[in-house]
């Protein structure tokens, strides 16, 4: 009997002498993990210039779209913007791609689910009636609200793990490039005189595609996704009106999380303001603006990359854009970037550009981040050769703070 009071006594003793870590480590074990969830974009070239043609082309078995989807199940993103995917009202591209190959394992890639998605019109390819492009002509494809040869052409593609509210989603499809404060209207550069004729001016929506606040409800509470996928600043004249177009499409998501009253901004229901000053976003999509290199207007990005409400992390990166930029010609000699940050390829006469964002909120910390770009003796590098663009993804939780 001695013996095992002995025996208690210094179990005991042993016990009360632990040391803080060990017993801070046997806490942490306890505790839940910390709910964690990945946003991304990925521009996938899944489009068509003939209405129904990326339908034709999923029905058949497209093998473009089977490497675009062994990306999306290697990634495994919980919440992701598809942009240039063509949006049709039946949904009928949305349901083949999600069915026939995101929910069917690709090039030895588990399937994927997503329970919710989001699409709806964009302004390519829908006809304006005017000559937006002073060619004497107000039928082509540069006459629409967007460039497109028909409506959806580009479109974009909202899919989810986590239930979206769609009855609270906010587009601005038809918002006016006029009713931007300061909006950056093209000139002729020999006189100053505006480029587009007033009656153009009047009408002329801002986006090229549309600007969606996609509500997600994730672990993390809920997250406005703000996509969006600005035209290219290029393809136009010495008025660069794409390249102010570009700035001032990305100046309305600056504007719309700015916290201020914008009385100014309506979306397509009538309803005024921006976003409240507490909610958390994650900004997305192709926005077709490098900080340093390109032809955007200079500053364009950066009212995103320094907005006081936008967090500040390093850029996501991949080994993969650097050995790219090494073999796809001089263009890229020339670039001031670090290449190791590029999610897009175009060719010799361009080079490689920093163009695809994921941007959370303030309030969101950021645990991970990176772009899918394989090296070429990496698996998967040759799917990416289905897309010019690359996936960029970010894991995001919340701050301490919140």
């Amino acid at each position: 009997m001695r013996t095992l009071v002995l025996v208690l006594s210094l179990a005991l003793l042993a016990a009360c002498g632990r040391s803080p870590d060990t017993a801070t480590d046997e806490a942490a074990v306890s505790e839940p993990p910390v709910p964690t969830v990945r946003f991304a974009t990925y521009n996938v070239s899944l489009y068509s210039t003939e209405p129904g043609g990326l339908i034709a082309r999923l029905e058949a078995g497209d093998e473009g779209a089977r490497k675009i989807a062994a990306v999306i199940q290697r990634q495994r993103p919980d919440v992701l913007l598809l942009n240039e995917f063509d949006y049709d009202a039946d949904h009928r591209a949305a349901g083949l791609f999600q069915r026939d190959y995101l929910e069917v394992g690709q090039h030895g890639e588990q399937p994927i689910r997503y329970a919710y998605r989001y699409l709806a019109p964009v302004n390519t390819g829908v006809p304006s009636g005017l000559d937006l492009d002073r060619d004497g002509r107000s039928d082509g494809p540069a006459d629409a609200w967007g460039f497109g040869h028909q409506p959806g052409q580009y479109g974009m593609l909202v899919l989810s793990r986590h239930p979206i509210d769609a009855a609270a989603v906010r587009s601005f499809q038809h918002f006016r490039w006029k009713d931007l404060p300061d909006a950056l209207e093209p000139q002729v550069p020999e006189t100053g005189a505006p480029w587009y004729p007033p009656q153009v001016w009047e009408q002329l929506r801002l986006s090229s595609k549309s600007h969606w606040d996609v509500p997600v409800d994730t672990p993390l509470g809920r997250v406005h996704f703000l996509v969006s996928h600005p035209t290219p600043p290029v393809f136009d004249g010495p008025e660069d009106r794409n390249g102010r177009r570009n700035h001032d499409e990305i100046r309305l998501w600056a504007e719309y999380v700015s916290d201020q009253p914008l009385e100014w901004l309506y979306d397509d229901a009538g309803r005024r303001g921006g976003l409240d000053r507490d909610a958390l976003f994650v900004i997305a999509g192709d926005l077709n603006a490098d900080p340093v290199d390109g032809d955007s207007v200079p500053g364009a990005i950066q009212q995103l990359l320094d907005h006081p409400r936008v967090q500040r992390y390093p850029a996501p990166r991949s080994e993969g854009a650097v050995i790219a930029a090494e073999t796809t010609g001089e263009a890229n000699l020339a670039h001031r970037g670090d290449h190791a940050h590029d999610t897009g390829n175009f060719g010799p006469r361009v080079g490689n550009l920093r163009i695809d964002y994921v941007l959370p909120s303030v309030g969101l910390q950021v645990r991970d981040s990176g772009v899918f770009w394989p090296r070429p003796d990496e698996p998967g590098h040759d799917w990416t050769l289905a897309s010019d663009h690359h996936m960029v993804w970010v894991d995001v939780v919340l701050e301490q703070a919140r």
